[in-house]
């Protein structure tokens, strides 16, 4: 999923600093906490590399959704659940709420999908829930599949990366039909995945564990604001869509405020019960460079390693390229 803040291609880097700054490398004696999880690209990385056990959380319930089967699903992928695949795909369209309000073709007008795409995403997110709601499928396997949903209709989604508004003209990748691809969580022995839905200096308080990372957003921008849509999807509850775009009530974050920003990471830090914390950041970030160290320094041993980035798009061009990716480490004091 192209989003913002994405680790992707940084998983790699990230894990080899991590681990080297860890006396016991032995990955299967660890835990790991991605408390502002996204997509789960971290925790699933470190699920990949052997890891004991991975706390994934994020207020946004699409985030939700896609951890619950990156990193709490642990089922073997049967003949009958990839059936299951298929017959959705197979389905045909029904006018529920993404047509009726974010297709052209709806009483909307709006442009985030093709009508064809919309109908589909209607009639297989209607299916999904019948299942769970019969009884005919478990909360993991509803979660595997509202995943999947989830990231094939981002795929085909008319809009320039976020959610914040659609394209006044269908794009190519926005023409193509809606796909149903599943989306895979490699089962792994002796591996416990936890999720949660929650603000993360609420939860900081109940959980502990080895080593906390943290990729809060850096900015004023909003991820309720910038992906709403995966939100309705994943929910689809009924409201009221707000303005042109649609947009849907969502949840703030004092990590995109300049003047809650410091408070809020010096108390996670301050509450966190982790040996190791590491926390991503850039060099244009509300906070900082000092200021992230003043906080991490006071609390034990600190180190900064630093790596030059390409710059998210969404659509525009910009005449900076690269940004600095911080890596802010501290080895917490008792």
């Amino acid at each position: 999923m192209n989003y913002i803040g994405s680790k992707y291609k940084l998983s790699e880097w990230l894990y080899s600093q991590i681990i080297s700054y860890i006396p016991n490398q032995d990955l299967s004696c660890l835990s790991l906490c991605d408390i502002f999880s996204g997509t789960g690209v971290v925790g699933k990385f470190f699920r990949e590399k052997g890891i004991k056990s991975v706390i994934a959380n994020d207020q946004e319930f699409y985030s939700y959704v896609l951890n619950q089967n990156y990193i709490a699903n642990n089922f073997e992928i049967t003949a009958e659940i990839l059936e299951k695949i298929d017959y959705l795909n197979s389905l045909h369209g029904i006018e529920g709420k993404i047509f009726q309000n974010y297709c052209f073709g709806g009483k909307s007008q709006r442009m985030y999908f093709t009508d064809e795409n919309g109908l589909k995403i209607d009639a297989i997110r209607t299916q999904i829930q019948k299942w769970l709601d019969h009884k005919e499928i478990k909360h993991g396997e509803y979660y595997f599949y509202l995943a999947s949903l989830l990231e094939s209709a981002d795929k085909i989604a008319n809009t320039a990366s976020v959610y914040g508004a659609f394209l006044k003209h269908y794009k190519a990748s926005a023409l193509k039909p809606l796909v149903l691809t599943p989306i895979f969580s490699k089962q792994s022995k002796n591996f416990h995945g936890y999720v949660y839905n929650e603000d993360s200096n609420r939860l900081i308080h109940r959980i502990n564990g080895d080593i906390l990372y943290l990729d809060p957003p850096y900015n004023s921008r909003e991820y309720g604001a910038n992906y709403h849509l995966l939100n309705t999807i994943a929910l689809y509850d009924d409201f009221l869509p707000k303005g042109k775009t649609g947009l849907r009530d969502y949840q703030t974050s004092a990590y995109c405020k300049i003047g809650k920003v410091k408070n809020a990471l010096e108390d996670l830090i301050f509450h966190a019960k982790f040996k190791y914390i590491f926390m991503s950041y850039n060099n244009e970030g509300l906070l900082n460079t000092e200021e992230i160290k003043k906080i991490f320094s006071h609390y034990g041993e600190y180190h900064l390693v630093e790596k030059q980035y390409p710059r998210f798009k969404s659509g525009k061009i910009t005449s900076k390229n690269n940004v600095i990716e911080q890596l802010h480490i501290l080895i917490k004091g008792e």
